[in-house]
């Protein structure tokens, strides 16, 4: 699907910082929909949910590595100005991926389920690995609160993806994995392994 300015002359509160988008959806996965957003500083956010939850975004604040890395990609699809990234392949649905580069109050956009290009390819996976490790925090917060005995399986599922390089920018997860370490009304366990994946984040860092 070839991508089009969507809004030339419209006034922008962030005239002159780009942010760049991804969105992708995808029903009965989990989550059904999820959008990252990012500007050149690394500031931006993150949103998970069922596509019939209402928006629930959480601020995130990128490192400036994956923030130049994340705008690289997209200077290499021409800041998605018309490209089709569409392979136009039969391939199973892998949900509707849109990506959205806004600037000076313009506003760019491509659409696709599979792609070919390299740099698309790039771009999504690096956008998943933040949205992964986002995942986790909530996942984390949520355990924190309501369901104690669940930490030690997704910490441990943490330390799975952190050896599968399946997460970008884990040290986003290190104040909630600092609490967890930190509580002792948290299973042994859960502390133990919080402790291990922090003392494996301040050693690569």
């Amino acid at each position: 699907m070839r991508s089009a300015p969507l809004s030339a002359f419209l006034p922008d509160q962030t005239t002159g910082r780009a942010k760049l988008t991804y969105t992708k959806v995808l029903q009965g996965s989990s989550p059904e929909y999820l959008s990252v957003s990012v500007d050149r500083a690394g500031s931006g956010s993150y949103d998970g949910r069922k596509l019939d939850d209402p928006p629930h975004p959480r601020p995130l604040k990128l490192s400036d590595a994956t923030t130049q890395k994340l705008f690289e990609l997209a200077a290499a699809l021409g800041d998605f100005r018309a490209v089709d990234l569409e392979s136009h392949k039969r391939v199973a649905n892998l949900g509707t991926k849109t990506l959205t580069y806004e600037e000076d109050g313009q506003k760019y956009q491509a659409r696709f389920n599979y792609s070919l290009r390299r740099e698309a390819q790039e771009l999504s996976e690096l956008f998943e690995k933040i949205a992964a490790v986002e995942q986790h925090i909530a996942v984390l917060e949520y355990a924190a609160k309501y369901d104690h005995l669940s930490l030690p399986r997704e910490l441990l599922q943490i330390q799975i993806d952190l050896n599968n390089k399946a997460l970008a920018d884990p040290q986003l997860m290190v104040p909630t994995l600092d609490q967890i370490a930190r509580n002792p009304r948290f299973l042994h366990l859960a502390q133990v392994r919080a402790q291990n994946i922090l003392e494996r984040l301040q050693n690569t860092n």
